[in-house]
C-alpha cells in the first residue's frame, strides 16, 4: 500500500554557499519537524543528520510515539516527492521496485515506476512484509538504482529510506536480516515524551493535524547543496584512524560475535561531517564520532548469547554498553596531523 506527496515550492530558495546559509536552513528544517514533533530535538538532528549525509534512519520503537510523524514531518519540510510505502505480508518486490509491462500500441515492454521512486521514501513497519520484498530495498539503498529484467534505472536525488518498526510485537513480522540493517546508516528510539510536551501535545492537537500546517522550508537543490556543503568538513588523518579503532575494537570484543562493518565506518565518518557542520565546525572532532557511536553501530552489532544476545531489547542494551567501554578505551587523538 503506497500514497505519493509532492509538497509545494519552498519560498525564498537560494544557492546554499557559506557557513552562515547552511545554518539558516538547517536551523529552519529542525523548526519546521519540531513544530511536529514536541520534545524530541535528538531524534529531530539524526533525521536531519542522515538526509545530509546521504544515509538512511531506521527508527524503532513502540507504536504511538511519533516514528512516522517525525518521517513525515521531516518529509513536509522538503520541496520533494515522497512515497509512503505501508509493509504488510501480501507487499511485493514490483510494488517498491516497479515492474515491466507490456505495451501493445508500442509492442514492447515499459517499465512502471514503482514506490520506491521518490525523494524520500517512508517505509512504514518494514519487519511486515517478507524478507524477499525487504530485499527489493537492499540495491536501491545501497547504490541508489533498481534493476527490473536486467536493466537498471536510477533513483532520484536527494534519495533517503526513513523505515519505522515496532521491536516488541513479533507476531507476524520478520526480523531485518543483518544485510538489510547493515544498509541504514542510523537506528534511533523516540522513547516517551516528558510530561510537558505530551501535555502540549493534547492541547495542539485537539482540532487540527499539525503536519498540514508544515509547508516546504527548503527545496530538493537546496538539500544538494547542504550534502554538498557537509561532504566539504574536513577530517584529519588521525580522526579517521580514531574511526578505523572503534570499528576494529567492536570486531575482536570478546562480547560480540559480528563487529561493525567497513560500510558503519564509512558512514559514521560522514555522519560526523554533517554533526560538525551542524555546530558550526568545518573539520570533525573525536566528540563527534562518540557522539554517533551508538545510532551508527547499535544495530549492525551482534553480542554473544552470554553477552545479553538472547533477546532483541536486550541484546541492544548489551551493545550499547560494550560501546561505552569501547569509547572509553580506545585512544582519542589529541592532536591532528593535517
Amino acid at each position: 500500500m503506497t500514497d505519493t506527496t509532492t509538497v509545494g515550492t519552498a519560498s525564498g530558495a537560494s544557492a546554499i554557499d557559506s557557513a552562515e546559509s547552511f545554518t539558516d536552513a538547517t536551523r529552519a528544517i529542525i523548526g519546521s519537524v519540531e513544530r511536529v514533533i514536541d520534545g524530541k530535538p535528538a531524534a529531530v538532528r539524526s533525521a536531519l543528520v542522515c538526509l545530509l549525509a546521504e544515509g538512511h534512519l531506521l527508527i524503532e520503537d513502540v507504536p504511538g510515539v511519533g516514528k512516522t510523524m517525525l518521517a513525515r514531518a521531516l518529509a513536509a519540510s522538503v520541496d520533494a516527492s515522497v512515497r509512503r510505502i505501508q509493509f504488510t505480508p501480501d507487499l511485493l518486490p514490483g510494488d517498491v521496485t516497479g515492474v515491466s509491462v507490456f505495451n501493445p500500441v508500442a509492442r514492447e515492454f515499459e517499465f512502471k515506476a514503482g514506490a520506491i521512486f521518490a525523494n524520500i521514501v517512508i517505509a512504514d513497519e518494514i519487519n511486515r512484509s517478507s524478507p524477499k520484498t525487504q530485499s527489493a530495498l537492499l540495491e536501491a539503498m545501497e547504490e541508489h538504482q533498481v534493476t527490473v529484467d536486467g536493466r537498471s534505472h536510477e533513483l532520484e536525488e536527494p534519495f533517503l529510506v526513513v523505515a519505522t518498526q515496532n521491536p516488541l510485537e513479533m507476531e507476524g513480522t520478520y526480523a531485518l536480516p543483518e544485510a538489510q540493517r547493515d544498509r541504514f546508516m542510523m537506528r534511533i528510539s523516540m522513547g516517551y515524551p516528558d510530561p510537558a510536551s505530551e501535555a502540549l501535545m493534547l492541547r495542539q492537537r485537539e482540532t487540527v493535524n499539525p503536519l498540514r500546517g508544515i509547508t516546504p522550508v527548503v527545496s530538493a537543490a537546496q538539500v544538494e547543496d547542504l550534502i554538498s556543503w557537509a561532504r566539504r568538513v574536513h577530517v584529519a588523518p588521525a580522526i579517521e584512524e580514531y574511526a578505523v579503532a572503534l570499528a576494529s575494537a567492536t570486531r575482536t570484543h570478546p562480547d560480540l560475535r559480528l563487529g561493525a562493518s567497513p560500510r558503519a565506518t564509512l558512514q559514521l565518518v560522514r555522519a560526523a561531517k554533517v554533526w560538525a557542520a551542524l555546530d558550526g565546525r568545518g573539520f570533525v572532532i573525536p566528540d563527534d564520532l562518540t557522539a554517533l557511536l551508538a545510532p551508527v553501530f547499535v544495530h549492525r552489532l551482534i553480542p554473544t548469547r552470554a553477552a545479553g544476545g538472547a533477546r532483541a531489547r536486550s541484546g541492544a542494551d548489551a551493545v550499547a554498553h560494550i560501546l561505552e567501554t569501547i569509547a572509553g578505551s580506545v585512544r582519542v587523538p589529541l592532536a591532528t596531523r593535517g
